[in-house]
């Protein structure tokens, strides 16, 4: 990954920790070595906790970051889904699991996230596959409209979407802090 995109995607995390308050507790699904994502939220004084499938990568993770808690696992069968979060982020993962894992996953967030919670993941805005160069393995995103069809159906509501370079979207999900249809609660005090 360039310096240039490891810049857009700090920028991009600052932005949205507006969300949540500091020291709030954070999933980093596929944390990879913690670069930009983990690091920042960490600098600005979040706890988090880190999940990916990779060893190596999970070990510059624990190397850079001491005190986070980290885990080596697919991120669908993740022990960190026993927890509850305040905020979870999928950043460039959700679409390179498969499409039934991508539910599964979203399903498990939506558990995991204490009422109130962000739930923050990338993905092209159409339904569209590719090969990914990083993993060059399949890449699927099930596009905007099914994703909130499943966000809906595990009670997240999707309260903001931003397009940046390379036409990737940066969604911001939100579990309603009353499971109610009246979403003030989630809007509140977010800058997108």
């Amino acid at each position: 990954m360039s310096a240039w995109n490891l810049r857009i995607g700090a920028v991009k995390v600052r932005r949205r920790r507006q969300i949540l308050s500091p020291r709030c507790s954070v999933l980093d699904l596929g944390c990879g070595h913690g670069v930009p994502v983990s690091q920042t939220l960490i600098e600005q004084g979040f706890t988090i906790y880190g999940v990916n499938a990779s060893r190596k990568l999970l070990a510059a993770f624990r190397n850079r970051f001491a005190d986070a808690s980290a885990e080596c696992s697919a991120v669908e069968d993740s022990e960190f889904f026993g927890r509850r979060f305040d905020g979870v982020i999928a950043w460039g993962l959700l679409f390179v699991l498969p499409p039934k894992f991508q539910s599964v996953v979203i399903r498990k967030v939506a558990r995991a996230l204490n009422l109130g919670g962000t739930f923050l993941f990338t993905s092209p805005k159409e339904s569209v596959k590719w090969r990914d160069a990083l993993t060059e393995h399949e890449s699927i995103s099930l596009g905007t409209e099914q994703y909130q069809r499943i966000l809906q159906a595990e009670g997240l509501v999707l309260i903001g979407e931003q397009c940046a370079e390379g036409d990737n979207y940066y969604n911001t999900i939100c579990l309603p802090k009353k499971r109610s249809k009246n979403l003030s609660n989630c809007q509140s005090g977010i800058g997108l």
